[in-house]
């Protein structure tokens, strides 16, 4: 079986490559990513030489490039990963999102229809989306699969609409999916814009710990091996045609979170409790910025058995400890573009 894995050169994307082509050798695992700011083949460098893995520089937009190596490698299956995941900067460029996360998934849809003419038995179009779609929550409650879409950024906009796409052409073509809806993901090889190695790369530093708002915006955390073994788990059992939630059953404010990740790096460091806590800086809010997120995760867990392996204390823990590591996978992925960014976004 031949499988296209897109973005698998990123955060998320490189751990479901790593989880296909180490437990599955009769699979050929062919890699495209652009490799923008967050791809990184570092990433990858202990399977580069594995026989049944391939990396294809590219871009989903490229429709051009898309049908030469779709009739090249004849993919059995696309799992879908490659997208612009950062709300913040999708305010900042909301056009960037549409082209990646709807015209590229579109173009991918297009590229997999043309290649098997509606001959679609053991064929699978597999799509990871995020919880964002359906909106935002009170104090209660749970998103499931059957929540209504209400996206708020135009990130969560772009997904939404992908996640039509991908329905609308099982439902005109014929063509077979399965749709994913997974909470926030943290781990290694997670680029530091994001709030957990953000933070942890601010605490190294001894930089200020920039707190949208209050702080009080509550997110499920799912540690990103689990949410691998997840998808690795959806592509093998899943239904076609249904769509599953992925959560973590942890659920964060985000000021809590930042001060149980200042006392384990404090910890680390031997340095008093609270020292890190002093680099806490509020800052101004982020326009449409959704209060609550979490995730019902039962469908997934009593129909295919999976469940999340660690609690995110144990989680952040085995982050931490990756980051402070590799150091110098850390300084690659901080210098250049990544500084001017920070440095407009926060200050």
């Amino acid at each position: 079986m031949n499988i296209l894995i897109t973005g698998g050169a990123g955060f998320i994307g490189s751990h479901v490559v790593r989880q296909f082509v180490t437990t599955y050798p009769n699979y050929h695992i062919y890699n495209l990513d652009a490799l923008t700011y967050a791809g990184n083949l570092e990433n990858l460098k202990d399977i580069q030489g594995h026989p049944n893995y391939t990396f294809l520089k590219g871009d989903i937009t490229d429709q051009a490039f898309l049908a030469t190596i779709f009739q090249n490698y004849k993919f059995d299956a696309v799992i879908h990963l490659a997208a612009e995941s950062h709300v913040d900067r999708s305010i900042t460029d909301p056009l960037a999102f549409v082209k990646t996360n709807v015209i590229g998934t579109v173009n991918l849809l297009n590229a997999f229809k043309a290649l098997w003419k509606g001959q679609f038995e053991d064929k699978l179009f597999y799509h990871i989306s995020t919880d964002e779609v359906y909106g935002t929550l009170g104090e209660t409650g749970l998103f499931t699969e059957q929540t209504a879409y209400d996206p708020n950024s135009p990130y969560s906009a772009s997904k939404a609409s992908s996640d039509h796409f991908v329905r609308a052409y099982g439902e005109t073509y014929g063509l077979p999916y399965i749709i994913t809806n997974c909470s926030n993901n943290y781990g290694p090889n997670q680029f530091p814009e994001k709030l957990i190695p953000l933070f942890i790369n601010n605490v190294i530093n001894q930089i200020p710990l920039p707190v949208y708002g209050d702080g009080n915006y509550t997110r499920d955390w799912l540690y990103v091996i689990d949410h691998a073994k997840a998808i690795d788990l959806v592509f093998h059992k899943g239904v076609k045609g249904e769509t599953y939630n992925i959560g973590g059953c942890n659920e964060w404010k985000n000021i809590d979170l930042v001060k149980l990740l200042c006392q384990q790096m404090d910890k680390r460091y031997n340095k008093p409790k609270g020292n890190s806590e002093q680099l806490i800086t509020y800052v101004k809010d982020r326009p449409g910025h959704d209060l609550r997120y979490a995730i019902d995760a039962s469908k997934i867990q009593k129909e295919l058995g999976w469940k999340p392996s660690v609690t995110f204390e144990e989680g952040l823990e085995k982050t931490i400890d990756w980051y402070l590591n590799n150091p110098e996978w850390l300084d690659h992925v901080t210098s250049g573009e990544y500084k001017s960014y920070y440095q407009k976004q926060y200050s």
